[in-house]
């Protein structure tokens, strides 16, 4: 099978250190291998997304020297794709829609005798469920009258479909689902029509990517993806969540560290061969897949 990977930034800011250690990551694992990497803009988030940033990606790469094997998908242009995906998981009633505002979990949370710890990276605080049990008219009701919602996964009837589940990372090796890990997340909303979630697993399968390869402070979401390919039938991949570049404070880097944005570097003169040697350090903990 044709090694098949992608990167998958968002237009949102400048490319950073660790920006480039995940591209060099999807880029080398299939070179290496005789296959291909994917260039692919996340991009739903129209909130947050500017013009400018599409070809700065693209510029920042080329300089890097790594390739694409084809025209970069935007994954705003895929709406459809993810509301027949959406239209699916209705269908086998394992989404429910949910009214609740970000401020009224956060305060539902904070009264609750044993509030939920984990989160999800992506949306915030474990939701309680407060949607979960409201009845059928109610919803309706709701509905009718205007009220913005979100549709959100339901854990428990999708791990009494799927049944047990497993996905293979190299880094990590087999790990078993849990599905009830970041409790039941958004899977659409009305002004986004996808999360994350549904947005990449859609693609993945659609562009038939072999390896995902991504941040291992991705690592939880991927539970959520592998209920999702089972639940819409889609081909499982090889997973790879790798190190993270972090700062001097042991942080994840962000868009905010601008002095650690590749376009400053270009601009301080840096060549690529001085970015990959300040990346060594992290590739040496790979480097049982990564050669």
């Amino acid at each position: 099978m044709k090694v098949i990977t992608r990167f998958a930034p968002s237009p949102t800011g400048q490319l950073h250190l660790g920006h480039a250690y995940a591209a060099r990551v999807a880029f080398e694992y299939a070179r290496q291998r005789g296959g291909e990497m994917l260039l692919r803009f996340e991009d739903i988030d129209f909130t947050r997304v500017r013009d400018e940033y599409y070809q700065q990606i693209e510029d920042d790469l080329h300089w890097l020297g790594i390739t694409w094997a084809s025209e970069p998908w935007r994954q705003s242009s895929r709406g459809q794709s993810y509301r027949d995906a959406l239209q699916q998981l209705i269908s086998a009633d394992v989404v429910y829609p949910c009214f609740c505002t970000r401020k009224e979990i956060v305060r539902e949370i904070a009264a609750m005798v044993d509030a939920p710890q984990q989160g999800d990276l992506l949306e915030g605080p474990l939701y309680p469920g407060t949607c979960k049990t409201i009845s059928l008219h109610e919803r309706e009701q709701r509905t009718a009258e205007g009220q913005s919602y979100a549709w959100r996964l339901n854990a428990e009837k999708a791990r009494k479909i799927s049944g047990a589940l497993f996905f293979n990372d190299l880094s990590h090796g087999k790990i078993p689902v849990d599905h009830t890990l970041l409790g039941d997340v958004v899977i659409a909303r009305k002004d986004i029509g996808a999360s994350y979630h549904l947005a990449v697993v859609c693609d993945d399968a659609v562009q038939q990517v072999t390896h995902v390869t991504r941040g291992e402070d991705l690592l939880a979401a991927t539970h959520v993806h592998r209920m999702l390919q089972s639940l819409l039938q889609l081909p499982q991949p090889n997973y790879i969540h790798h190190a993270l570049v972090i700062d001097a404070d042991g942080k994840r880097l962000a868009k905010r560290h601008d002095a650690m944005s590749l376009k400053k570097m270009r601009g301080d003169g840096m060549a690529p061969a001085d970015i990959f040697s300040l990346l060594e350090v992290y590739a040496k903990s790979e480097s049982a897949w990564l050669d």
